[in-house]
C-alpha cells in the first residue's frame, strides 16, 4: 500500500531532517537513540555562520557598493540569516496548524527558503543502498546557461541557500566553482554540497575555497578501509578509502594556509550492521579535521513481512487486525536495535513549503526524496520535455548490457503516470503554481496518500510510528 512493493527502499536520514524534526526520537522519548554529532568549536553550523559572516562571500561582494554602510549591511545579513533559518522550521508549522494550502505563499510563505540544482545526475560511485541501484538516474550534467538562470531567478527571489547537488556527485561538474562563485556575487547567503570526495583533489579544493562554497558535508561510510571499500566502491574505477580520507585533510589543511573561516565542514556516516561498531573510530578518524563528525541513524523501511521473524510477524499481525483500515501491506521499521514499528497515520512533509529542486534538465520538484523525477511541479527549461527521458533510457540499456559501472540489478524506469502542462515558467510562478498549491492542500487536509509519489515516501519523517516490538 505504502510501498512501491518491487523495491525495497534504503534510505538515508538526510543531516538536517535529523535534527529538526525526528518524529521516532519524538514519539519514543524513553527509548530515543540520539544522532551523535562531535563539534570543534562547540558551535552549531548556523551559529558558526554568524560568527564568522563578516568573512562571507555574499556579505563581502555587497560591502564593496560605497553606498552601503559595512556595519549595518553585515548586521543586515546576519539578521537576515538568522531569520531563514528560524524559518525553516516555523513556517511549516505555520502552515501545517493554519491549514494554509493553497493560500501558503499570500499568508506565510512567499518566496521559497532553499533550492537545491542538481548540477550532475551522474555519481562515480556504486553504493549498495542508493536508490541508483534500483531506479535508472541519468549520467549527465547541467548546461552552464541553465545553472545561470536557475541562481538569477533565486537571486530575485531573495532565496538564502542554494545546495548544488542532489541525486549526484557534484565535483563531477568541472565549472561547479564557478557556479558557486556567481551565486556569491548574486547574493546568495549560504551554498552548499555533498560530496563523496572523491574528487576533491588539491586543485578542486582551493577552488571551492576561493569561490566562497559556505558548507562542505561528506558522505563517507566506514570507520576502517575494509568497512568504506565494501560500502562505497567505485564505479568505473577502483575507490580507494587512503585517497578520500587524504582528499578530505587536504581541504581543511588548506583552509588554514588560506585563513580561510569556510566551508564549515561536516562529515556523515550512517550507522548500519556494517559501521555501527566504527562509530568511535570513524569520530577518532576525523574529529581533528572536521568541523562536525556526526553518525546517523539508519533504518530499513520495509513492506513484505517475510524479512521478519516469525514472532514479529505475529506481534505484527494482532496490530493490523486491531485496525480495520490497515492491511498486511502496512509500512514498518526496524531500528538497528532490533526495535520493530509499525505506520500508524500520516505527517505532513514540510519539504514542500521550505524548498524546491531542479534537476538537471530544468525540471522543478518538491520533494528530494522523488529520486525518479515521478512528481514534476514545473519546468525552467524546455530541454525537460524536447529530450523526454533519454538520457534515462540511455542508463537502463547500459545495465541491460552490462556495461562497465552499470551493473545494477533490478534497474528500472521511474514512472511517468503523473503529467503536467509542458510549457516553461520561471520559479516564482512555480512555487505558487497550482501543482504545488494542490500538494500542500493534500498535506495540510491529511490526504498525504492521495499523492502517488507521497504514498510510497522514503522518508519516515512523515509517518507516526506506533511500537510492537521494543
Amino acid at each position: 500500500m505504502l510501498l512501491d512493493r518491487k523495491r525495497d527502499v534504503l534510505y538515508k536520514i538526510t543531516s538536517e531532517i535529523a535534527k529538526n524534526k525526528f518524529t521516532f526520537m519524538l514519539e519514543t522519548k524513553d527509548r530515543r537513540r540520539q544522532n551523535e554529532s562531535v563539534t570543534k568549536h562547540k558551535l552549531t553550523k548556523d551559529e558558526y555562520m554568524l560568527t564568522h559572516f563578516e568573512a562571507n562571500k555574499a556579505y563581502l561582494s555587497r560591502s564593496k557598493d560605497l553606498r552601503m554602510n559595512a556595519d549595518v549591511l553585515l548586521e543586515t545579513m546576519k539578521t537576515d540569516y538568522s531569520k531563514y533559518r528560524k524559518n525553516w522550521n516555523e513556517l511549516p508549522r505555520k502552515a501545517i496548524e493554519n491549514k494554509a494550502g493553497k493560500n501558503y505563499v499570500e499568508e506565510i510563505g512567499t518566496f521559497p527558503l532553499s533550492l537545491d540544482i542538481e548540477t550532475a545526475a551522474i555519481c562515480d560511485l556504486a553504493c549498495p543502498f542508493c536508490y541508483r541501484q534500483t531506479i535508472a538516474t541519468p549520467d549527465t550534467l547541467i548546461k552552464p546557461e541553465l545553472a545561470y538562470k536557475i541562481i538569477d531567478q533565486a537571486a530575485e527571489l531573495n532565496v538564502s541557500a542554494i545546495k548544488f547537488n542532489w541525486r549526484g556527485e557534484p565535483l563531477m561538474h568541472p565549472k561547479l566553482p564557478e557556479f558557486i562563485a556567481y551565486a556569491k556575487k548574486k547574493g546568495i547567503v549560504e551554498t552548499l554540497i555533498n560530496t563523496n570526495a572523491t574528487k576533491l583533489t588539491k586543485e578542486k579544493a582551493e577552488e571551492l575555497i576561493d569561490a566562497g562554497l559556505d558548507v562542505i558535508i561528506y558522505s563517507f561510510d566506514g570507520g576502517t578501509k575494509e568497512t568504506y571499500d565494501k560500502l562505497r566502491p567505485g564505479r568505473f574505477e577502483k575507490n580507494e578509502f587512503e585517497n578520500v580520507l587524504e582528499n578530505i585533510k587536504t581541504l581543511t589543511r588548506l583552509k588554514k594556509e588560506k585563513k580561510s573561516f569556510f566551508p564549515y565542514t561536516r562529515i556523515q556516516m550512517v550507522l548500519t550492521e556494517d559501521t555501527f561498531r566504527e562509530k568511535d573510530q570513524f569520530i577518532d578518524l576525523f574529529s581533528e579535521h572536521i568541523d562536525d563528525v556526526s553518525t546517523i541513524v539508519y533504518t530499513e523501511r520495509g513492506g513484505d513481512m517475510s524479512v521478519l521473524s516469525e514472532k514479529e510477524q505475529r506481534e505484527m499481525k494482532k496490530v493490523v487486525r486491531r485496525d480495520s483500515e490497515r492491511n498486511d501491506n502496512v509500512a514498518f521499521l526496524k531500528d538497528l536495535k532490533g526495535n520493530l514499528f509499525v505506520e500508524n497515520g500520516r505527517i505532513p512533509c514540510e519539504q514542500i513549503f521550505q524548498r524546491m529542486l531542479v534537476s538537471y534538465d530544468g525540471r522543478v520538484f518538491m520533494c528530494c526524496f522523488d529520486w525518479g523525477n515521478e512528481h514534476p511541479i514545473g519546468y525552467l527549461s524546455d530541454d525537460s520535455f524536447k529530450n523526454g527521458d533519454q538520457a534515462y533510457e540511455q542508463v537502463l540499456k547500459s545495465s541491460k548490457e552490462n556495461k562497465n559501472g552499470y551493473e545494477m540489478l533490478n534497474l528500472q524506469m521511474p514512472s511517468r503516470e503523473f503529467q503536467i502542462k509542458k510549457e516553461v515558467k520561471a520559479l516564482k510562478d512555480i512555487w505558487n503554481g497550482k501543482e504545488i498549491q494542490n500538494v500542500r492542500e493534500k498535506h495540510v487536509l491529511g490526504e498525504i496518500n492521495s499523492i502517488a509519489v507521497c504514498e510510497k515516501c522514503a522518508s519516515k519523517e512523515t509517518y507516526h510510528w506506533e511500537p510492537v516490538l521494543t
